[in-house]
């Protein structure tokens, strides 16, 4: 049976199951480790693993790690759990900075708690994904001390805002920083503790930086393209947030973007205007629907998948190459 996991074809037979398994080892680690404190604690910090999740970060780690000549080993296994333990723990904070009532379905920590048990649990996220990765060797403390702050300076950057600068670039870079950089780093610790060659390496963090920006990419279109149609998905989420995704930056650029403007724009400070009544999200979303400003950020996602192919093929030929080109065609066909 052909085996698919969050955009990523797998195959069939001995590859996939392989995965499967490391995946198993990555989640029994993951609980162990945060397992550890108080029973307080430990209820806090296992909340949102238990929830669920695609487990995409470990799960590129896993498959990078087959560019390697040791797919199987111990290493391989705590360098996926660390990044996933980051990525929870900014999960946590995210929540916070929110106000986020829910996650992955489930009340948030922030929720069933309070902020600061939430804070806590996210800092305790990071101090464990800390002393874990200090078993690999000071290279990798280095990168993940450089993916620490690359997520930091992403968060704050998006909360200062452009500050008149390229609101397109600002948007990417912080995409970059947020989204981006650990998964970049999922692909680069994957691939070392497998024993990967240093090109090797590198074209797998460069697989993950585009990866990164182009799946958040493709989100931001199905937030509004998804007015037109079946996904399930509640559209204008950005919007009534006030915050402007790619498509909506490209289509406010248009010269009749008027009346755009009047909806998103405040037009006093020239800052996002979040929407809080139903009909003007619903005005909104059609006009962005019809703009060039969805037509330009697909052409943009485009780019970026014919990039990722293009380091797709410095790698060797076999399942893990084919499962992450089908990944990079799920990340562009998913918009429609």
């Amino acid at each position: 049976m052909k085996s698919t996991f969050a955009g990523l074809d797998l195959g069939t037979g001995e590859f996939a199951e392989g995965v499967a398994q490391a995946l198993v080892r990555v989640e029994d680690l993951l609980l162990a480790e945060l397992s550890s404190g108080d029973e307080i604690l430990t209820e806090a910090a296992t909340h949102l693993a238990k929830a669920g999740g695609k487990r995409f970060r470990p799960m590129f780690a896993l498959l990078a790690s087959h560019f390697g000549p040791d797919p199987e080993g111990t290493d391989v296994i705590t360098a996926a759990t660390v990044v996933e333990m980051i990525h929870l723990a900014t999960l946590y904070h995210d929540d916070v900075m929110d106000d986020a009532p829910l996650r992955r379905g489930a009340l948030s920590a922030n929720a069933r708690w309070n902020n600061s048990i939430a804070i806590l649990a996210g800092d305790f996220l990071f101090a464990r994904a800390s002393r874990l990765v200090s078993t690999l060797g000071p290279d990798s403390v280095r990168i993940i001390a450089e993916t620490f702050a690359e997520l930091v300076t992403g968060q704050m950057r998006e909360t200062v805002g452009a500050r008149g600068g390229d609101p397109v670039e600002h948007y990417l870079k912080v995409v970059w920083e947020k989204t981006g950089s650990l998964i970049a780093a999922a692909g680069r610790f994957g691939a070392m503790t497998s024993g990967a060659d240093a090109e090797r390496v590198e074209a797998l963090s460069r697989i993950g930086d585009i990866v990164g920006v182009a799946f958040q990419v493709s989100d931001d279109i199905i937030d509004i393209a998804s007015v037109t149609d079946d996904s399930g998905k509640t559209p204008g989420t950005d919007l009534r947030e006030g915050v402007h995704t790619l498509p909506v930056l490209y289509a406010l650029e248009s010269s009749d973007a008027s009346r755009l403007r009047e909806l998103l724009v405040d037009a006093e400070t020239g800052e996002p205007r979040p929407l809080t009544e139903d009909a003007e999200v619903a005005e909104a979303l059609q006009l962005l629907v019809a703009s060039e400003g969805m037509d330009r950020a697909r052409q943009r996602l485009g780019r970026m998948a014919d990039e990722a192919h293009a380091e797709l093929a410095r790698l060797p030929e076999g399942p893990a190459r084919d499962a992450f080109t089908s990944l990079v065609n799920y990340t562009v066909d998913r918009v429609g």
